[in-house]
């Protein structure tokens, strides 16, 4: 069987086989292919002598320099301008100088550069290029340098600028640049080449700019897609009331306002709008944004009893108590909101737990007649004794109580609601928890409130509507009156001006009173009664400034209203029907209202975002 054709074929005598890579071994010892950069490269490594390639090969242009409209070149073209040429032929002792910000004197005026007057003549220019051809063939151009004196003006006004420039940066006291490349001198950019770059033409005319002028304009066009933020430009102003902004084609005096703030507003950890004015709500409508839940980096086992936000602005600590008698302390920072630390109290369930008034530890309350104290500071829980002394809390045969408490606004008393209408007054800067007295209504007590008009005067709100003021100092009853229906009143709250008291009820109604006109009046009027809701009223709250009160029930699923203050309305865009409140039991507004918290029956608290207290 005869063989296969394809194996009958053999080499011909005269082909000679090459290893791999021979031919680009043989491009890269081919000089005629090397530009003047891989020339000068060798002749630094390997010592080779340095041979410039032909004219025509260095006037080559890549295609990406020509689309761009960039001219960077080491060699001589013919029609090139003389500010491409006018340092070549300088020594480095000329080029590099160190810029005290002092003028040169008349006897420095042969060192300094710009005492040096360089004039450069073309010889290819195109109305004089055959008296060129005939007087001088020697070369391309001619380089002439004379001494003047240093009143003359010189011709290299970039220079001059520069060191103007600098020289006024050293008066202002304003910080030098980092790093300045040398080459953008002598860059070249054509702003009609590429279609991105004619927005940045002043005149339909301008075509090629310096790379310093083609810098500053791509500063400026940055700045108008980009403009200053409201926060910087109130910040300047904060910082430099008696400085005026100038023009906003200025580019370099905004670059260096920038500059001279930059470093303080970096120092600081206090917020830069701290000491703005709060903004005014407008009635019917607020800007709500729901953001990450607050506790989704460690949920709860039960339902929420208690949310609160640490009393100072600079501490975003958000505090949450569930049924299964554990507190979780979590960072709200609106994207994350990490987990912290968790504390477990397994001989109390906790019903009630607030940040004591100066925010160094945390006050626990339950059906239990002790409470737990945690220093945040130290990290170490207290437990009080079993009862109070001098109190019914001593007694073994009655179940009692401490869910209904509240601090004095220093933070120096705590006033607690025992049985049959007793309120117990505790010394709580001796930190023994003693009692130093004791006031007894005619009821049980619902409800506390200390009140911010009149300094030491308590407010208690009993199960028959009625609500007594208090003297703390004379400890007694200073006056007496009745919420206005005595719907079976049950909670009452107060903001922290002292300019709202809210009383709710058991059928979903709140009033709202004057706290400052309580005090004239036996029988006060509320300023409105709200009856958006109709189940029982289970928590008030108002935000820092008394524009808002959240109103709540837990009776009812999505049950929670917010009122406008100012106009005594009800916002009717939020909550809606597809908001996940489920059954509220707790809820909460940061110290600047920009985070509202909200805690439910499921072991979730919801967190969402107030667009009108946002820190601009």
């Amino acid at each position: 069987m005869p063989k296969h054709a394809r194996k009958r074929q053999k080499l011909a005598k005269d082909e000679v086989v090459r290893p791999l890579g021979a031919n680009h071994l043989a491009a890269l010892t081919d000089d005629a292919n090397k530009d003047d950069e891989e020339r000068r490269l060798e002749s630094m490594l390997f010592g080779v002598p340095y041979v410039p390639s032909s004219s025509s090969s260095s006037k080559k242009k890549t295609s990406l320099e020509a689309e761009a409209g960039f001219v960077i070149s080491d060699e001589e073209e013919p029609g090139a301008g003389a500010d491409s040429r006018e340092l070549e032929h300088m020594l480095d002792s000329d080029l590099f100088f160190i810029d005290d910000g002092a003028a040169p004197s008349s006897s420095d005026s042969g060192t300094v550069p710009n005492a040096t007057h360089l004039s450069i003549t073309e010889s290819h220019s195109e109305g004089e290029e055959e008296n060129d051809q005939e007087n001088s063939g020697r070369g391309t151009e001619e380089i002439e340098y004379t001494r003047q004196e240093t009143e003359s003006t010189p011709e290299i006004v970039t220079e001059e600028h520069d060191q103007t420039t600098s020289a006024e940066d050293t008066q202002r006291h304003r910080k030098a640049p980092a790093w300045v490349d040398p080459d953008d001198a002598n860059l070249q950019v054509s702003l009609t080449a590429h279609s991105r770059l004619r927005k940045l033409r002043d005149a339909p005319s301008e075509d090629t700019v310096s790379g310093r002028e083609y810098e500053r304009k791509l500063r400026r066009q940055f700045e108008r897609i980009n403009p200053t933020p409201e926060w910087a430009t109130k910040a300047r102003k904060k910082l430099h009331p008696s400085k005026r902004r100038r023009s906003s084609g200025s580019d370099s005096d905004a670059d260096d306002t920038v500059e001279d703030i930059l470093p303080d507003l970096l120092a600081s950890t206090g917020g830069i709008s701290a000491g703005q004015k709060s903004r005014v709500l407008t009635q019917g409508v607020i800007s709500v944004d729901r953001l990450r839940d607050a506790n989704q980096a460690a949920p709860a086992e039960g339902e929420i009893k208690s949310v609160q936000f640490h009393p100072s602005p600079q501490i975003p600590v958000l505090l949450t108590a569930s049924a299964d008698r554990r507190l979780r302390l979590f960072h709200v920072d609106g994207l994350t909101n990490p987990h912290a630390q968790t504390l477990h109290v397994p001989s109390l369930p906790i019903t009630n737990a607030v940040f004591h008034p100066s925010g160094s530890s945390i006050f626990m309350t339950g059906p239990r007649p002790f409470y737990y104290t945690y220093d945040l500071q130290s990290g170490a829980s207290h437990r009080s004794p079993r009862g109070l002394w001098g109190t019914t809390f001593s007694s073994a045969n009655q179940d009692s109580s401490m869910e209904t408490c509240a601090f004095s606004p220093d933070g120096d008393v705590l006033a607690v609601a025992g049985r049959r209408g007793h309120i117990h007054l505790i010394d709580w800067r001796s930190g023994s928890a003693q009692v130093v007295a004791g006031l007894k209504a005619n009821a049980a007590i619902k409800s506390l409130w200390w009140s911010r008009v009149q300094d030491g005067e308590l407010l208690s709100l009993t199960q028959d509507s009625q609500v007594y003021v208090w003297d703390v100092r004379q400890r007694k009853c200073v006056r007496r009156w009745q919420d206005e229906g005595g719907f079976g009143s049950r909670i009452m709250s107060g903001d922290r001006q002292g300019n709202y008291l809210s009383i709710g009820s058991n059928i979903g109604l709140v009033n709202v009173y004057n706290a400052r006109s309580l005090g004239g009046d036996s029988k006060p009027k509320p300023l409105k009664t709200i009856g958006n809701l109709t189940t029982n009223i289970s928590c008030l709250r108002y935000n820092h400034d008394a524009q808002l009160l959240a109103m709540a029930s837990d009776v009812k699923r999505d049950q929670l209203r917010l009122l406008h203050l100012p106009s005594l309305t009800v916002f009717g865009n939020w909550p809606t029907s597809k908001t996940p409140l489920a059954h509220v039991t707790s809820m909460d507004f940061s110290t600047g209202s920009e985070y509202l918290a909200i805690g439910n029956n499921k072991g979730r608290v919801l967190l969402y975002h107030l667009r009108d207290f946002a820190q601009q």
